[in-house]
């Protein structure tokens, strides 16, 4: 397991904007969601609040905000610890991923013109060009350019955004389930079909494939609670 000074260094002023507590909040998800904060580990305030070079408070603030989505829990008398990986929130998130996506990719059938799906498609090429690299993380952030793709073409931006929240459980299964979990070449070809049907205007083929894309996180979750044990909550766990 990293450690915290491994993991964290001094913000950047430049790259901040907004309340302090909520960039601290966005770059420990990240690190969270990413892997590189794991289940277990220890946030204690002070100690974040050194190596982030700010004050206690809005470490405290960010800290509140992460145990809101799930992915600290703040322990009396024994500080803050990254959760573990709820299975029940994958598959929520997923079931909730998986109703406004369907909905998403039938109304950019109906919507999205040649620019737009021009666009996927380098999208698409970008990620294959991400794996031959094998720049693993590079290849999940394009993943979430094209799905935000599919929300813009559609004309509801927000529609992407607003799943920010509702899929961080999941976020935290993608980073552990490339490349071995789910093959990435499986995904492309998935992304691939999705974007055809938009280009051909097929609903019903972009929803059929959307489900399918989405029904992968499923297949991948008992391998990975297999794999990575101390990642994934057990009953009755604190």
């Amino acid at each position: 397991m990293p450690t915290l000074q491994e993991v964290l260094t001094p913000l950047d002023p430049s790259d901040q904007s907004g309340p302090v507590g909520l960039g601290i909040a966005r770059l420990l998800r990240g690190r969270i969601v990413t892997n590189q904060l794991q289940p277990g580990q220890a946030l204690p305030e002070a100690e974040v609040a050194s190596l982030l070079g700010v004050s206690r408070q809005p470490v405290r603030e960010a800290l509140i905000r992460l145990s809101e989505g799930g992915l600290v829990r703040i322990l009396p008398q024994r500080g803050t610890l990254v959760t573990r990986i709820s299975r029940a929130g994958v598959e929520g998130g997923r079931f909730v991923r998986d109703a406004v996506e369907r909905a998403v990719v039938r109304r950019a059938a109906a919507h999205a013109g040649p620019e737009a799906t021009d666009a996927m498609h380098r999208v698409i090429d970008a990620q294959e060009a991400a794996l031959k690299a094998e720049d693993h993380p590079a290849f999940l952030a394009l993943d979430d350019e094209l799905h935000g793709a599919f929300a813009a073409a559609m004309g509801e931006p927000g529609a992407w955004a607003a799943l920010g929240e509702v899929k961080l459980q999941m976020d935290r299964v993608r980073y552990l389930s490339i490349p071995d979990a789910t093959p990435s070449t499986l995904l492309i070809a998935q992304h691939r079909a999705i974007v055809d049907a938009i280009q051909r205007r097929d609903a019903d083929a972009a929803e059929e494939a959307m489900r399918l894309h989405l029904s992968e996180v499923l297949s991948a979750l008992p391998k990975l609670a297999e794999r990575f044990p101390d990642h994934f909550e057990t009953k009755g766990a604190a």
